[in-house]
Formats: structure tokens, C-alpha cells, sequence
């Protein structure tokens, strides 16, 4: 039984070493990590103040990375993860497995802030007028041990940016959360969030309305079966039908033609 259980593990040990960190998906790198590694990570950055941007991937982030050179070159050096049944099916096709799991923003986030092991300063930024300061009370009464401070809302345009930056810079947050949507968020990241603003920067799409209550999550059996996307194109039509009838098949159709050009074949980075 012993030397049965010593196999075991230098087989699960060599697995491991197999496994690489990524699997690009449409040229986008994607970390094929646990939650468990993924909040060791950002809580190593905190302790040692190194200045970590994190983002989301999912099947739109995808379309939009091929056909949007600013996006793309915006999130190269993110920590991305992977977010959704897209992304899933994209690693299957190409690679022969799914990532190791799923761990979209609106659950990952709140994951991560309840298990941080110290008091952290965190700062919002983004969606409607008055949905920040909301999400921020709401996260605030879950987890007390840390400081959620509303900054702006995500309206502030070129001339808003300035005093944006500075009440950031004067809080100096731990984690900056900055909710403006694909690809707005991840640019602004790259482009205007630095050291002096704070030293984890998270793109986190529509958290805050979650948050808030603004918008209500799918049922646990949607979310289960991993159908979350459908409840929201039911709740907003108008202004997901791009997104989700016409990007969800040509997402697929690209990721047919990678698989065609022997994408899948390379060995993940």
C-alpha cells in the first residue's frame, strides 16, 4: 500500500511539472491555475508591493483581443484568468484539457477579499453613477476587517481623469477594483495606473452592479451548469446580443480555424 501511495504521487508530481502555467486562447496567454494559486499570487505581490495587473478572459475578451491591437498589447503583461465555458471549450479544442478552473471576477473577487490575511485598503472604480459607493457599503458589511473606499464612478472621461489619479494616489490603496468594461478597464490599467496609485490593479467588468444589487446573479443551477450568459442576455437583450449571439459563433469559428492552422499542437506557453 505504501509503495502504491509513493506511485501515486510521483505520478501526480509529474503531472504537475507537466502542466504548463498558460494556454493561449486566439493568441491570448491565460493562466491555467487554481484560485488557491491565483490569490497566493496576488497576496505575494501585496506583501512584497509589486505591482500586479489582474484581468478576466472569457469567449468576448477573446474577439475582441484579435481585432483590437490597443487591448491586446494593454493586457500583456496581466495576470489573466480564465472566465467562463468559452475559454473552457477553446483549451479543450486546442489543448485537450480544460483549465484548471473556472474563475470568473464576480465570484473570484469576493473569494479573495474574504480570505486575505490582512486588513487591506481597497479602492473601486467604475460603473453608473452612485453603483460604486453601493457596492462598496454592501462589500464592506461582508468583510470589516478591510477599508472599501468608493474613488469615481466610471464616467469621468479624459477631463475627469486627473482628479481620479490624484485621490488615488493620495489613498494608495492595496488593490485598486476598476469596473469599466472590455476593453476601456484594461487600458486605463496599463495606461494610467502605476506605483504611485496603488499596487494591485483588477479589471473587473460589471462587479460592482453585482455587487450592489443593481443586477441580479443567475440561479445557482444556471451558474452550475455554467449557463450564467444566458440569464443575462435574457435580463439585457439589447445591449448583449452582440456580445453573446453574434460573438459567441465567431468565436467558435475562429478557434475551428486555429485548431485547422495547428494552433493547438504548439505547446502552451
Amino acid at each position: 500500500m505504501l509503495m502504491k501511495a509513493l506511485d501515486t504521487a510521483r505520478q501526480s508530481a509529474a503531472t504537475a511539472t507537466r502542466r504548463s502555467p498558460h494556454m493561449a486562447i486566439g493568441g491570448v496567454a491565460i493562466a491555467d491555475i487554481s484560485g488557491r494559486e491565483a490569490i497566493e499570487r496576488i497576496e505575494t505581490a501585496l506583501s512584497a508591493r509589486r505591482l500586479t495587473r489582474v484581468g478576466f478572459v472569457n469567449a468576448h475578451c477573446v474577439n475582441v483581443a484579435r481585432r483590437n491591437a490597443t487591448y491586446r498589447a494593454a493586457i500583456a503583461d496581466f495576470l489573466l484568468l480564465p472566465d467562463g465555458v468559452g475559454v473552457d471549450i477553446g483549451a479543450k479544442l486546442l489543448y485537450g484539457r480544460a483549465f484548471a478552473e473556472n474563475l470568473n471576477g464576480t465570484d473570484f473577487i469576493p473569494r479573495l477579499v474574504m480570505t486575505l490575511s490582512r486588513p487591506t485598503r481597497i479602492a473601486l472604480v467604475g460603473a453608473a453613477p452612485g453603483i460604486a459607493e453601493q457596492a462598496a457599503e454592501n462589500l464592506a458589511r461582508v468583510v470589516p476587517q478591510h477599508e472599501i473606499v468608493a474613488v469615481s464612478d466610471g464616467y469621468f472621461g479624459t477631463a475627469g481623469r486627473p482628479a481620479v489619479l490624484e485621490r488615488l494616489e493620495a489613498l494608495r490603496p492595496d488593490i485598486v477594483l476598476v469596473a469599466m468594461g472590455v476593453p476601456a478597464q484594461e487600458i486605463f490599467i496599463a495606461d494610467h495606473l502605476d506605483e504611485r496609485h496603488g499596487t494591485v490593479f483588477v479589471a473587473v467588468g460589471a462587479l460592482f452592479d453585482f455587487i450592489a444589487g443593481n443586477v441580479p446573479r443567475a440561479p445557482r443551477l444556471a451558474r452550475k451548469l455554467r449557463a450564467e450568459w444566458i440569464w443575462r442576455l435574457v435580463l439585457e437583450p439589447k445591449r448583449l446580443f452582440r456580445r453573446y449571439v453574434v460573438g459567441n459563433p465567431v468565436f467558435l469559428r475562429d478557434l475551428v480555424l486555429d485548431r485547422l492552422r495547428g494552433a493547438g499542437r504548439r505547446r502552451p506557453n
